[in-house]
């Protein structure tokens, strides 16, 4: 399966997304009463994207990494910036396909690793062509 990646870069020079805030958390057990104003503001930009030089956003089709919490539809804040390391959720091209996988590196070599138990792990071959694009650091998920 094919995974079609939608890479979206995001504007450096774009003006900050603000978003209201509650002043209060709001619990996800019991009811409490309800404030009826936002004390404040958050930026999405800063919250979200740490270096907007290297931030880029990809769209996930399929559900190789839904275990993990990602989600067929969903949206990854990926940065280029970041090191891959053993554990990473990371945008790769492996010999020209695109994909979403977690990166392990092992004494056997490298491997790509669905969260999804149904798809088999991907060996790296020795002389294959692996690029990463870049680290996951947010999931944007659709509840």
């Amino acid at each position: 399966m094919s995974l079609a990646l939608d890479p979206r870069m995001i504007d450096a020079g774009a003006p900050p997304g603000h978003v209201p805030v509650a002043p209060v958390a709001v619990p996800a057990g019991y009811p409490s009463p309800s404030q009826d104003y936002f004390s404040s503001e958050l930026d999405l930009n800063e919250y979200l994207i740490k270096d907007k030089t290297s931030t880029f956003i990809v769209r996930v089709a399929g559900n190789s990494m839904e275990p993990g919490g990602i989600s067929d539809g969903d949206e990854l804040i990926v940065n280029r910036a970041l090191e891959p390391k053993d554990g990473s959720v990371v945008v790769a091209i492996l010999d020209g396909e695109l994909t979403i996988k977690r990166l392990r590196i092992t004494r056997a070599g490298v491997i790509l690793q669905a969260d999804n138990p149904k798809y088999p792990p991907i060996r790296v071959p020795e002389l294959s062509d692996l690029r990463i694009w870049g680290v996951a650091v947010r999931c944007l998920h659709y509840v």
